[in-house]
């Protein structure tokens, strides 16, 4: 067995003291274990034993060197004797005439050696790390390390102090410049960016986040290494905090890959969209609604991959082993699909809306008696506000027949009604004028897509003549459009006299006796005057 060598402060050699099966083939099937024995935390030698028996005699072993060393160190002038006993054939090591451990058959194999030369070696070693931890506990050696400690202390805070300006240099930087850029790009894309930005800045903040929880924690772990009294404490919080640890850099790292992810689909979509191919007046608007949809949905799936590997990550640091719960998940998954074909259904149906543009999030669609802007769209469900402020939730398998009201271009569908005494020519002309004059607004001619249609009179109505007039707008700008056209004209109107005509009753009464009596009275009236 060769020398232990001494254990570095800042990378110490810690192994749990949980029970590891051995690796040779004849030790698995008669069932040995081995574990360490530890003096200040650093590992002295190993033992093998029975499974059932290992942790009894790891303790006592354990407890024996415990109680040898204090008794040492607790002496200034005490000699160190190590000696090699023989009882019941086998090597017993005693240290100061107290026994410290039996070396066994199955030690012995472990290293496949003579039990009597294991013994040998396994005395010169605690020897050597005997003496050199009562060195360590000497005031010279303490006032040495407690100088590193304070030099170490001292650099962490360095460090510190150095992420913390770093990070909010880097905070603020990049909004300045985007800040600059953002009046030259188009909408769509700036929005993306931002969304970059933020999902950047996310990345950054927790990246810093775990570096000042790496500097103070290796710092610590650091400092508690370079003393005797501390080292074992070192190696419980190592003990401790092992799978912790483990399980928290999953997390931060599948949370900093979803983010990163993020940052580069919008990255993805935003040099996607910049090509001068795709940015046209007529399709910008329409590219925006579509690029939103598409990024959420890719965000999400990505999302839950992301989530689902590091949750296998996650379990297999616990010692799950995920290959029979991978196979009994497919299983699950299968019988779940049979048992769900509606979600099927709505994931299949929610893709196809997705690909074939049928609508996306910010359209205003209509659907079956319901209707309204689109707040949500993801492969499963479609989510409306309507003007009452409802959010109605439709599963994308009902979505049968959808009418989308901002698709491209929206048009504003208006019936103007006027009096039957007016002149038609004359209202017909005034109402082609205000629109005209509207088309050329500058503040209305970028809603407004064409020059408005007056298509004429659409039906005689009993309020009186109705005329149609058509007006192609921006997605989503037909009701404003259509707003102010009706309040000019009815400014227009009032101006030159049009009425607008309000609907009309006339009564009659059907009194029989008094109208009998009319009539006779006008037939005697006649009589007389023909006499």
């Amino acid at each position: 067995m060769p020398k232990a060598t001494a254990q570095i402060p800042f990378l110490p050699n810690l192994q749990q003291l949980n029970l590891r099966s051995s690796d040779s083939e004849s030790r698995t099937v008669t069932g040995t274990v081995t574990g360490w024995v530890y003096l200040d935390g650093k590992r002295l030698f190993q033992v093998a034993a029975p499974k059932a028996n290992i942790t009894e005699r790891l303790e006592n072993i354990q407890k024996n060197l415990d109680r040898i060393s204090q008794d040492y160190f607790q002496k200034s002038n005490a000699e160190l004797d190590v000696q090699i006993r023989t009882e019941n054939a086998l090597p017993v090591i005693h240290v100061n005439n107290q026994p410290l451990m039996t070396i066994t058959d199955q030690d012995a194999r472990l290293r496949q050696e003579n039990a009597f030369a294991l013994a040998t070696q396994i005395s010169e070693n605690l020897q050597e790390e005997l003496k050199q931890a009562k060195q360590e506990r000497q005031p010279e050696f303490l006032i040495r390390q407690g100088a590193i400690a304070a030099g170490g202390v001292l650099t962490i805070m360095v460090i510190s102090w150095s992420l913390s300006r770093w990070e909010r240099r880097s905070r603020w930087y990049p909004v300045h410049l985007n800040s600059s850029d953002s009046s030259t790009t188009q909408p769509i894309t700036t929005q993306l960016n931002r969304q970059q930005h933020r999902n950047i800045q996310e990345v950054k903040k927790r990246l810093f986040q775990l570096a000042q929880a790496t500097v103070w924690g290796g710092g610590t772990f650091f400092i508690l290494g370079l003393f005797p009294y501390t080292r074992s404490l070192q190696l419980g919080i190592f003990i401790g905090l092992q799978i912790p640890l483990k399980l928290a850099a999953v997390a931060v790292g599948t949370y900093v890959a979803v983010r990163l992810s993020y940052a580069l689909i919008d990255r993805f979509t935003s040099a996607f969209v910049s090509s001068s191919a795709l940015l046209t007046p007529e399709t910008s608007e329409r590219l925006q609604l579509r690029v939103s949809t598409i990024s959420g949905v890719t965000k999400g799936i990505t999302g839950i991959a992301l989530v689902g590997v590091g949750t296998l990550m996650s379990l297999i640091f616990l010692g799950i082993d995920v290959v029979p719960l991978l196979a009994g998940a497919s299983l699950v998954g299968v019988a779940v699909s049979l048992a769900s074909q509606n979600l099927i259904k709505d994931a299949i149906n929610g893709f196809l809306i997705i690909l074939e543009d049928q609508y996306a999030l910010g359209d205003v669609i209509s659907v079956g008696n319901v209707g309204g802007l689109v707040e949500n769209l993801n492969l499963r469900m479609t989510q409306l506000r309507d003007a009452e402020g409802r959010l109605i939730t439709i599963p994308n398998s009902e979505i049968k027949i959808v009418a989308n009201l901002s698709s491209r271009w929206s048009r504003a569908d208006l019936t103007i009604p006027v009096a039957y005494e007016t002149d038609i020519d004359q209202a017909l002309n005034l109402i082609k004028t205000v629109a005209v004059k509207m088309d050329e607004d500058p503040q209305w001619k970028h809603q407004i897509v064409e020059t408005p249609q007056v298509l004429g009179i659409d039906n005689f109505g009993d309020r009186g003549l109705l005329i149609r007039v058509w007006i192609k707008t921006q997605p989503l700008k037909q009701w404003d459009v259509a707003r102010e056209f009706r309040r000019r004209l009815k400014i227009a109107f009032d101006q030159v006299g049009i009425s607008i005509p309000v609907a009309q009753q006339a009564i009659w009464v059907n009194d029989v006796p008094r109208l009998k009596s009319q009539i006779d009275a006008k037939v005697n009236s006649s009589a007389v005057n023909g006499q």
